[in-house]
């Protein structure tokens, strides 16, 4: 079953929530703000991904700009901070069998699916 990471809040997860109803596809909602990935969970998602932790943050947001940008972070210290501050992680993320993207782009996501 197809998993995605969401944030309601959030204009491009909304798109790709309604592009998978729009395509009859079924899947399970993980509200990562409330229902945060554990460490390890974010790393196992990260090679689903084929992602270093870098490309998986948000850089805009504040916490990050205020609190992490601008510091040598290591691999494992960039994915603590994406688990104690889950804002920090990029959405939508689109999950299916052993794989990942970022579901931004609804043309990455149609042929994700295929």
């Amino acid at each position: 079953m197809i998993q995605i990471y969401h944030n309601p809040r959030c204009g491009k997860s909304r798109n790709c929530l309604a592009f998978l109803d729009e395509n009859k596809q079924e899947y399970e909602i993980i509200s990562y703000l409330t229902d945060t990935p554990t460490f390890d969970e974010l790393k196992e998602l990260l090679k689903k991904l084929d992602l270093n932790p870098n490309q998986l943050v948000r850089t805009k947001e504040k916490i990050w700009i205020e609190n992490y940008k601008n510091k040598n972070l290591t691999d494992e210290q960039t994915i603590q901070a994406m688990v104690d501050n889950p804002i920090l992680i990029e959405r939508p993320i689109v999950v299916k069998d052993g794989k990942a993207i970022i579901g931004r782009d609804l043309d990455k996501v149609a042929s994700f699916l295929d």
